[in-house]
């Protein structure tokens, strides 16, 4: 980790374990020129995006981007972290990682975290015409729910569900909740 501090000074927050996972913490301005520097350096080179994800934290700078990396040479994990706030873009690193282009569709896709220079940046697991990002914190997924369902399924939210043919009193039914 005194590598990266020695390159990416002004980039560099800071370093730390926590529970035995070793974290670091930079500004976004660099990214993907930090990412490169972990994935080549000579001494533990992380070759190997395992995730990308993101946190919403609904204040100044709102969404924490989390990058864990891996290095199969020496069988390590550190996780690196930075932050935007709502508005901002982060650059890609699908340069660096094209493991990083599915992770980071689906950061858009569930936190609406925008990534400049992407490839493809659509949605990955919600339909099209999904309203919101259902991983912020202030998203109410419920008002999402009720109309999605009515609209694509034909029933209202909370409907029982018949299993079988017969839908009289003695049919066994299961709810969205069972």
């Amino acid at each position: 980790m005194d590598a990266i501090k020695e390159r990416f000074g002004d980039q560099f927050v800071k370093a730390y374990s926590f529970i035995g996972q070793n974290q670091i913490e930079v500004k976004k301005d660099r990214i993907v020129e930090i990412m490169a520097f972990l994935r080549d350096n000579d001494i533990v080179p992380f070759n190997y995006l395992a995730d990308e994800t993101a946190v919403h934290w609904p204040k100044e700078e709102q969404f924490e981007i989390v990058y864990i990396l891996y290095s199969f040479t020496k069988n390590e994990h550190v996780r690196v972290k930075t932050r935007i706030k709502e508005w901002e873009e982060i650059e890609s690193v699908v340069q660096v990682w094209t493991t990083a282009d599915w992770l980071e569709r689906e950061v858009y896709d569930m936190f609406g975290v925008r990534y400049a220079n992407h490839p493809d940046l659509t949605r990955i697991l919600l339909p099209e015409d999904w309203v919101g990002h259902p991983l912020r914190k202030d998203y109410d997924i419920r008002l999402q729910d009720v109309e999605w369902v009515r609209k694509h399924l034909g029933i209202d939210s909370g409907q029982k569900y018949y299993v079988g043919e017969a839908r009289d009193e003695t049919t066994d039914y299961i709810t969205p909740s069972d």
